[in-house]
């Protein structure tokens, strides 16, 4: 595969990456504020399809097209931008796998609650708390690691 044609990918991957897990987290923070249990649960749903549909191939795609490209490039992974950018992905991954599992128990709790015409359980809002805190680091990593793409600086010396 051509350099262009990898690094095409790879920002396209990191588009749908940032740009899915922004948007997915700012409806359901909407949705979640409205009170609404029918929208929540509609909102849940969708959260948790888009993350099968568009975060989950992204989040395999960018490491491996990335370290491709720097392979091409003859970039050791050791190189200090590309080196905290995969330690920035390694934050951002530990923050995303307990919000995905976050996110299916939010959609299957707002399901339960709308079929049982109930309001939502505590544990819901302890959940969606928990979701919102740990989107924090994983978005601030995210900001630094698309800086560190583009501009590539040097670190360190």
């Amino acid at each position: 595969m051509s350099y262009l044609a990898l690094k095409y990918i790879h920002l396209l991957s990191m588009i749908l990456l940032f740009g899915t897990g922004l948007g997915t987290a700012f409806y359901k923070w909407i949705a979640d504020r409205s009170g609404n249990i029918m929208h929540i649960a509609v909102t849940n749903r969708h959260v948790v399809l888009a993350d099968w549909i568009f975060t989950t191939p992204t989040v395999i795609i960018q490491p491996v097209s990335g370290i491709m490209l720097a392979s091409l490039m003859g970039l050791p992974l050791t190189t200090p931008w590309l080196a905290a950018s995969l330690v920035l992905y390694g934050i951002a991954g530990a923050c995303w796998l307990p919000v995905v599992w976050l996110q299916i128990r939010m959609r299957d709790l707002s399901k339960t609650a709308v079929d049982n015409q109930t309001p939502l359980p505590i544990k819901y809002w302890h959940y969606s708390r928990i979701w919102f805190y740990l989107g924090i680091p994983a978005f601030i990593a995210m900001v630094f690691i698309v800086f560190l793409m583009i501009f590539k600086p040097v670190l360190g010396g």
